[in-house]
């Protein structure tokens, strides 16, 4: 068989199971897989709206399933303009993992889908060196001078990186994590909190007002930028875990008919991406990926 008719043969199959999961969740779906950067958001960006405007849905709801490992926080504020400018709800399934920049977008969304083996991360975006030679995990490199700092006797070795300090790279770092904390501050209670009226456990039945919601986006946003509590960037958070710092996930694991429809669009579409190698891919049955 020729690749270019294999491909589209495996292309329409992933349409179909795009479009089943549309009838499902009632809602326009993207699958965005790869990392966060800033020379993405284009392509990002003319997508949505391609999408959003070739939808014949009445339902002015996103749902994007996303897998990525991370990248860059003022990239994801960007893109929340977009997603948010062309649709009223949008909801992020997480089949795999969205970690570091991904958790914060996740953030964004009305609603947050995963399943038992599903996992977000703590919060540390990637920034740009000044110099453009590559990006730098913030919050890894703030955590290293704290660790330094704090030492009651110093080695050799800690006054050296210490005296190669960048004044101004250690000051991006501290901006690019206060960014990311206030993302997720504004976020929750815009998005995340806004049907959240009255209190479950704690008072039950008493009405949960604005400041008590910023307090919680606000212990919700410090845990995720904590490494000390997670004890790696990497660290995988899952249901169970994230239940602990009191965010409300949609756990789809044995919902019979959600479940299947999930995996069988992923599962396809992750195979496809992982055997061509890319390093971003962009989907949704209703455009050509770009």
């Amino acid at each position: 068989m020729n690749p270019h008719d294999l491909d589209h043969t495996i292309l329409h199959h992933i349409n179909g199971k795009a479009a089943e999961l549309e009838e499902n969740l009632k809602s326009d779906v993207v699958a965005f897989y790869g990392q966060i950067q800033p020379a993405y958001f284009r392509v990002f960006r003319n997508f949505i709206e391609e999408v959003a405007k070739t939808s014949k849905r009445k339902e002015k709801t996103l749902s994007i399933v996303l897998r990525t490992p991370g990248g860059s926080a003022q990239t994801v504020e960007r893109m929340v303009s977009v997603v948010r400018k062309h649709y009223k709800l949008v909801n992020f399934i997480v089949p795999d993992l969205a970690m570091s920049a991904g958790t914060i977008f996740c953030m964004s969304g009305d609603k947050i889908y995963m399943d038992y083996s599903s996992s977000l991360g703590p919060i540390d975006p990637q920034v740009m060196l000044p110099d453009g030679s590559g990006f730098v995990a913030a919050l890894g490199y703030l955590d290293k001078v704290e660790e330094i700092v704090s030492k009651k006797q110093l080695s050799p070795a800690d006054v050296v990186f210490l005296r190669g300090l960048d004044l101004a790279k250690l000051a991006l770092f501290e901006q690019a994590r206060d960014l990311s904390i206030d993302l997720l501050k504004t976020w929750l209670v815009k998005y995340k909190f806004k049907d959240w009226k009255s209190h479950r456990t704690t008072n039950p039945g008493a009405k949960v007002t604005r400041a008590e919601k910023v307090e919680r986006a606000e212990e919700i946003a410090k845990q995720l930028a904590n490494h000390k509590k997670w004890h790696s960037h990497g660290r995988a958070l899952d249901i169970d875990k994230l239940k602990l710092l009191r965010l409300e996930i949609d756990d789809y694991s044995d919902d019979a008919v959600l479940a299947p429809a999930i995996r069988g669009y992923n599962d396809l579409l992750t195979a496809y991406t992982d055997q061509q190698k890319f390093p971003f891919y962009l989907h949704s049955h209703l455009t050509e990926a770009p």
